[in-house]
């Protein structure tokens, strides 16, 4: 595969609810992401940030439009396959960090590998080596009430990247934490986005840690526009 073509092509993506009027949440949303490329996205609450991350992620369908893979139309997978191909290409990372509480780092790590019937060996290592990269080789046994919340950021950074995925979305990774810690956070995907050759997509309010980013979007009336107000 050519390095400078992308891995995602989002093209004219509509979002429509009722409730119980018709709303019109998404209105044609383009947007390119190639590896080793990092996106913010800010706007207001309540413009469909978290809506369009869902999307990009396949947790909801589109009321229309596509999100192409390396060519192929993702939502024309049928859901069991779509559910599949979410679990080995694409990563989350969330404001909260959603770790399991009686599991210790490496378990929390190692869970999506788990679900996907990875060797055990094997999904052991990369979640070692992971934990290794964030800074954490010597927290594996610790239980989640036993980190900071910098440190258990980074723990859900390594599973969001254990099944070495292609895309990682991040719904405000830095929001729940104090500017210190969030800086620190910050610069670890930077990183991890460039030394894996992800591409990145990040809801943020943070408009300083946006303009970082290698593009910068605002969504507003349900569409998307280069730059910051």
């Amino acid at each position: 595969m050519n390095n400078d073509a992308p891995l995602f092509i989002a093209q004219g993506l509509t979002k429509e609810f009722l409730s119980p009027q018709r709303l019109a949440v998404l209105r044609g949303i383009d947007l390119t992401l190639r590896k080793g490329e990092m996106a913010a996205i800010v706007g207001t609450s309540g413009t469909g940030k978290t809506t369009l991350l869902h999307i990009l992620g396949t947790l909801d369908r589109p009321s229309g439009g596509t999100l192409l893979h390396q060519g192929t139309d993702i939502f024309g997978l049928d859901d069991q396959r779509l559910s599949a191909f979410r679990n080995r290409s694409i990563g989350f990372v969330f404001q909260f960090h959603h770790l399991l509480p009686e599991f210790t780092a490496l378990e929390n790590v190692m869970l999506p590998g788990m679900i996907a019937e990875l060797p055990l060996p094997e999904i052991t290592d990369r979640a070692r080596e992971l934990l290794d990269r964030v800074g954490l080789g010597d927290r594996t046994r610790h239980k989640v009430g036993e980190l900071s919340g910098g440190e258990q950021q980074r723990v859900a950074i390594a599973r969001a990247l254990v099944m070495k995925p292609a895309l990682l979305l991040a719904d405000e990774p830095t929001g729940n934490l104090d500017p210190k810690t969030g800086e620190k956070v910050f610069t670890l995907m930077q990183e991890l986005n460039q030394a894996l050759g992800l591409a990145t997509v990040m809801v943020t309010h943070n408009h300083s840690l946006a303009r970082r980013m290698d593009h910068c979007l605002t969504l507003a009336d349900g569409l998307l526009r280069e730059g910051i107000d």
